[in-house]
């Protein structure tokens, strides 16, 4: 018996599912655990050496335990690690974060993405003074009741819950558009857009796979927004310092009313953040009528890993190395499809990227949730067997960062077309 299943036998006595969040249990037949990472890699209690392409879901685009972050966490924890009070890296994260996120704004640092997008939708409904919200088919905003909201029989529609727990009064305060949908979101703003605070989107999703905007579809969003008198909200707790310093607003050339920041902003510390135009942050306690309070807001560790990351980040070389590896990837996944026949899509934006086994493009939730789940785990199992973990489930992302290069990018490339013939193989 395996010291991972060893401790996940007891772990199941301990914890809902044996988890503490559920993709955890997606990796089969048990989640394996790990003792140490460094750069590329994962080692496991079990003594297994794994190229890490999940990346914590996306905030160690340094890849782990880089020099620089854990010299600046170190450095703090030598200072003390919680006050209770403000510390200066607080003011110097903030500053590096308004410099690329929007000049002229402010910042409010929480726990988690969930949080912060819980406070903007918050912040929205204050400054607008309207109720509902309209939200994307598959996009993830968080763990709370306004955003555990699903289309229901139909999108562009009252939303329905999608958790137990959710009471329907709230869930109809959200309104749901299919992500892509250019003349759907016209259709619904066009009927309701006077009772919508806000419209919230992430603008690559990346937690349906990686599903890029169409051309324009963003900048729909931001010409809908303004003609209704919303706020565009950009979910950028995945893309936010990942596409580049500005993020998808940058990327995409389309500027947000309030971004929601996370993951990379933290260095793999717990963060969030909420960002916006001075005159609506305005709004938020102490200055304003927005509650928002946090004994751990602007923790110290994880400000502190945060601005040691971004100024990694400010050289540049993290940047390239990245998308050229995603690029790599990408290519390999093309070309063992080809060899194999085994159809896959590949979305790709920057150093986010998903294969999806299906001979159709995926542009939406809809289009996603056709794809071959069941092929996709094995995938994941080959792939895995071969010394490489990507993400457990088809609607997570691949990500790629600083060390993957060299001959840890030659591992993967040659892990795809080993797992893809044995795909080939396993489905005749």
């Amino acid at each position: 018996m395996s010291r991972s299943l060893d401790l996940y036998s007891e772990a199941r006595s301990l914890f809902p599912g044996g988890v503490n969040s559920p993709v955890r249990a997606l990796v089969k037949p048990y989640p394996f655990y790990v003792e140490r990472a460094e750069g590329a890699y994962v080692y496991t209690v079990d003594g297994e050496e794994l190229i890490d392409m999940v990346l914590a879901y996306g905030p160690l685009i340094l890849g782990h335990k880089h020099p620089r972050v854990l010299e600046k966490v170190q450095d703090q924890i030598f200072k003390g690690w919680l006050y209770g009070a403000p510390a200066e890296v607080e003011v110097r994260l903030a500053k590096k974060i308004l410099q690329y996120v929007m000049k002229g704004g402010m910042v409010r640092f929480v726990n988690s993405g969930s949080e912060a997008t819980m406070l903007a939708l918050r912040l929205a409904r204050a400054f607008t003074r309207r109720k509902f919200i309209v939200k994307f088919d598959g996009c993830y905003h968080g763990a709370h009741d306004y955003m555990l909201v699903s289309a229901g029989s139909a999108a562009e529609h009252y939303g329905v819950p999608s958790s137990d727990g959710v009471p329907e009064e709230v869930a109809r305060l959200t309104l749901v558009a299919n992500f892509n949908d250019f003349d759907g979101v016209e259709r619904l703003l066009r009927a309701e857009g006077e009772r919508v605070s806000a419209i919230i989107v992430e603008p690559v999703m990346g937690n349906m796979g990686v599903i890029p905007p169409k051309p324009g579809f963003l900048k729909h969003l931001r010409e809908l927004s303004d003609r209704y008198g919303s706020l565009l909200i950009f979910d950028e707790v995945i893309t936010g310092f990942r596409l580049g310093l500005g993020g998808a607003q940058e990327h995409f050339n389309v500027k947000a009313d309030i971004v929601v920041l996370g993951k990379i902003i933290g260095g793999g510390f717990p963060i969030g953040a909420v960002v916006a135009r001075r005159d609506i942050m305005e709004n938020v306690t102490p200055q304003g009528r927005v509650f928002n309070a946090g004994t751990f807001n602007a923790h110290p560790l994880s400000m502190s890993g945060g601005l040691a990351t971004i100024e990694v980040l400010e050289e540049g070389e993290t940047y390239s190395v990245a998308a050229r590896a995603a690029k790599t990837i990408a290519k390999a996944l093309e070309e063992a499809s080809m060899e194999t026949g085994i159809q896959v899509q590949v979305n790709i934006v920057e150093s986010m990227l998903q294969a999806f086994f299906t001979a159709n493009p995926v542009v939406d939730a809809a289009t996603a949730r056709l794809s071959n789940k069941i092929l996709y785990e094995r995938f994941h199992e080959e792939m895995r067997r071969r010394g490489v973990f990507i993400a457990p489930s088809q609607f997570e992302a691949i990500f790629t960062g600083l060390p993957h290069r060299g001959p840890v990018l030659d591992k993967i490339v040659d892990a795809i077309h080993g797992s893809f013939k044995a795909l080939k193989g396993a489905v005749g």
